[in-house]
């Protein structure tokens, strides 16, 4: 029986946190069903991990609907969330309702848009249409080019406020569950007290109510990965179910709260202003690492 949001809210209340993972297709969303993972996330990194490409932003709704498709065939228990790409929902928002059906009826349960308080009148269609939304703010994949590169996002106080502010739009507006991308600490705990929402980091804080990564990342396949990536295939004992294995010490990881540690999240002195990977000269390399 497939996971529902009333499932979620239920384990995080019996204290044990929530696991997501991006999945694009039906070979990986059985494995990671059988892993235990809470949510599979269709995000428009396939994008940049399965087509190759330099960004999410050329990724279509029909892209999306496909490998939904194909993930909701593979997975039978697993809660099933889409990203709503680039140019989909921001002309208005009726055009939002329309690409959000889509991928309702491709099987998708919730549907992911970036933003904050600039699209709460179209979460607000989309949630009295019967639609369950998921926001994502911070550092915003599809605004890449807006926001100057792959940066930690909220590191002055204005932006942080702003981050919070944002937050609590899209609450307000009829959000159940938020990712929080790239933010320091202390702004992802500042999220996690003044909202009830569900909320999910990466490279956040571990007091996010769970914990997301590109299914990419997590098994080690990139290269200059970002900080708040935990290669899970390290010290895993060989074998064709090296991936569950490591799927499984994922998920486990997450509900326990080990995951993510210290090393993993961002301080709001931490780190140069150059950028969301450290030392790496190129910033971008590392994209997929930073677009759930």
């Amino acid at each position: 029986m497939r996971t529902s949001l009333s499932a979620l809210r239920k384990k995080l209340a019996n204290g044990r946190k929530l696991s997501m993972l991006t999945c694009y297709d039906a070979g990986f969303a059985r494995v990671f069903d059988e892993a235990g993972i809470d949510t599979l996330l269709i995000g428009d990194s396939l994008g940049m991990v399965v087509q190759g490409r330099d960004s999410t932003l050329p990724v279509t709704v029909q892209d999306i609907a496909y490998h939904t498709g194909c993930v909701v065939r593979g997975a039978a228990n697993a809660f099933v969330l889409a990203d709503m790409p680039f140019g989909s929902y921001q002309e208005s928002p009726a055009q939002a309702l329309h690409n959000a059906v889509i991928l309702m009826q491709a099987g998708a349960q919730m549907v992911k848009l970036e933003g904050g308080a600039e699209i709460a009148p179209t979460i607000e269609l989309l949630t009295r249409s019967g639609i369950p939304v998921c926001g994502h703010i911070g550092l915003m994949p599809s605004h890449v080019h807006a926001l100057g590169g792959f940066r930690v996002q909220g590191k002055e106080t204005a932006d942080a406020d702003r981050i919070v502010a944002d937050a609590q739009a899209v609450e307000a507006a009829g959000a159940a569950m938020l990712v929080i991308e790239a933010v320091p600490d202390a702004v992802a705990r500042r999220v996690c007290n003044d909202t009830t929402l569900l909320t999910i980091g990466i490279g956040a804080s571990a007091a996010c109510d769970g914990q997301v990564l590109v299914l990419h990342d997590m098994l080690g396949l990139t290269r200059s990965p970002a900080k708040f990536v935990k290669n899970y295939m390290v010290d895993v004992s060989g074998g064709g179910d090296a991936v569950l294995q490591a799927a499984r010490r994922y998920a486990r990881e997450v509900e326990s709260g080990v995951f993510p540690g210290a090393e993993h999240v961002y301080g709001l002195t931490s780190g140069s202003v150059a950028g969301l990977y450290g030392s790496s000269p190129n910033p971008e390399a590392a994209t997929p690492g930073a677009a759930p």
